[in-house]
């Protein structure tokens, strides 16, 4: 008879799902164009800030008032934001890697760290004991599948595509403030109130997807204590983690109220930036629906290979996929014996803490007016920054289903249909980036990385730089914003880099 497993050879391997499957899912996107803002921001922010990152903190406390008047406060995320532009260009500075692969591999280290505070929720709901003092339970190995599955391009405002870290680590923030506060059991003396207090005020500072944080930690105590610890309401609404909950709202609220009622003012005769203005109406009723499907990755895969002429040729991908995610459902099945058996109370906790957590960022969504018409152009598959939250939550939710059946014997199984979903999802990000790359602005962006990988300063590089600037120029003459931003973040960067502007011509 094979001895078991040590806790700590389990919990292991936990992490190595937790790693590799996103990886697995978003190798297709590592060369992926950089898109919108990111064509710009990675070279004005590494231009910027490689030299002296601190100078992040002030930068962004001088534009509070310019964001407040188009719509939005996001300091701390906005922080969040140039630093992770700050890693990717300076992760090309020393390897010498293009940024637009530097710039993917910081979001697919935002997606791992997304998939462990999935499985950290995961855990923190549906166990009783102590968290890592034993073997993981067998939510470990359902929830790192069906997580990884939703990292697809479902378009380019997808967070596969479009500040991926930013709003894939919102995210985990989101999941790990509601596993910590199910866990909470600390007295709470007057600094940790104090640390509490602030911590609800900077919630309220990072951006849209963190506010879901606050509402979040109620649904995950209010679960875990009444549902999988069976302890009556007095108990739970008086207890540590209850009071905790009171602070962080305490320190939340007036931030969050006094910002609104500044952007309220600011936006009440319109003009905000759409992608954060609110848009109420019978738009909102028909967007909550569509949002709260919008995750399942089969809407996700069409949306991704939409108008390709063989969405499904990608058959490289799907034998490294099926390699590297057969091995791990492999090793997986192999370890359920070992693993913590989840009952099907906790089960269903835990799917209810995630339905809870796809409400509160399907409704987050459909708050806003691009969102709105997507779901009236019937185009529900497509991905928003909200998708970071949902597609967690409904893969949470798809993990946690396998154990509320009667029979445990078809848990391989569904580990083995859980891993199968994730290659389609490869696939598709294969296919969206093959499509996106053989567009001019594309070519255009992944060239221009190319070339800031290294700036030569020889006549020849700069006639090279040159004309890629008029190319530009060609491509984006009817946007007057978009020259003024290439000329202004190319030259930061390349009189970082280089101390010459990136094209020497007369402008």
């Amino acid at each position: 008879m094979t001895p078991p497993e040590p806790a700590r050879v389990l919990w292991r391997r936990v992490w190595q799902r937790t790693v590799l499957v996103p990886l697995v899912v978003l190798a297709p996107l590592v060369a992926l164009a950089p898109t919108a803002d990111h064509r710009f921001n990675l070279y004005w922010h590494g231009g910027l800030f490689r030299d002296n990152p601190l100078r992040i903190v002030p930068h962004t406390l001088h534009t509070i008032p310019t964001y407040l008047r188009l719509g939005n406060f996001r300091p701390l995320g906005r922080t969040l934001e140039k630093a992770l532009d700050l890693a990717a260009y300076t992760l090309t500075d020393v390897f010498g890697v293009p940024v637009n692969i530097t710039f993917r591999l910081v979001s697919f280290a935002a997606a791992i760290v997304l998939t462990g505070a999935a499985v950290l929720l995961a855990e923190s709901v549906a166990g009783r004991g102590r968290l890592f003092a034993g073997a993981p339970s067998t939510l470990a190995v359902t929830v790192p599948f069906a997580v990884g599955a939703g990292f697809v391009a479902a378009g380019s405002a997808s967070p596969a595509v479009l500040f991926g870290g930013l709003y894939l680590l919102s995210a985990a923030l989101v999941l790990a403030v509601g596993a910590v506060a199910c866990r909470w059991s600390r007295r709470i003396g007057w600094w940790r109130g104090v640390l509490l207090v602030l911590v609800g005020g900077a919630l309220a500072s990072v951006n849209e997807i963190a506010y879901l944080a606050p509402p979040f930690a109620v649904v995950t105590v209010a679960i875990r204590q009444r549902w999988v610890l069976r302890q009556d309401w007095p108990a739970v609404l008086g207890g540590p983690a209850a009071r905790a909950i009171g602070l962080v709202w305490l320190g939340f609220l007036p931030v969050f109220v006094a910002v609104r009622l500044v952007i309220r003012g600011y936006c009440a005769p319109g003009g905000c930036y759409r992608g954060s203005d609110l848009s109420w109406g019978t738009g909102v009723a028909m967007a909550v629906p569509a949002r709260v499907v919008a995750w399942l990755p089969p809407l996700m895969w069409r949306s991704a290979t939409q108008g390709a002429h063989r969405p499904w040729h990608a058959a490289a991908i799907a034998v490294l996929a099926v390699a590297v995610l057969g091995w791990l459902a492999t090793r997986a099945i192999r370890d359920l014996p070992a693993l913590t058996p989840v009952g099907r109370t906790a089960a269903c906790g835990l799917a209810v803490t995630a339905l809870a957590l796809l409400a509160l960022g399907a409704t987050l969504g459909a708050l806003n007016a691009d969102v709105q018409a997507l779901a009236a152009r019937h185009q529900w598959g497509q991905g928003w920054r909200d998708t970071a939250v949902t597609a967690t939550a409904g893969a949470v939710l798809l993990g946690a289903l396998p154990h509320t059946l009667p029979r445990r014997r078809l848990l391989p199984g569904a580990v083995v249909l859980l891993a199968l979903v994730p290659v389609a999802s490869a696939m598709a990000n294969d296919v969206f980036r093959t499509q996106l790359a053989a567009r001019p602005p594309a070519l255009l962006a992944n060239r221009v990385a190319e070339e800031m990988t290294d700036v030569d300063q020889i006549p020849a590089g700069n006639a090279r730089r040159c004309a890629l600037r008029a190319e530009f120029r060609r491509l984006y003459a009817r946007s007057a914003f978009s020259l003024k931003r290439f000329d202004q973040s190319l030259d930061v960067a390349t009189e970082q880099m280089a101390g010459v502007p990136f094209c020497v011509e007369a402008r």
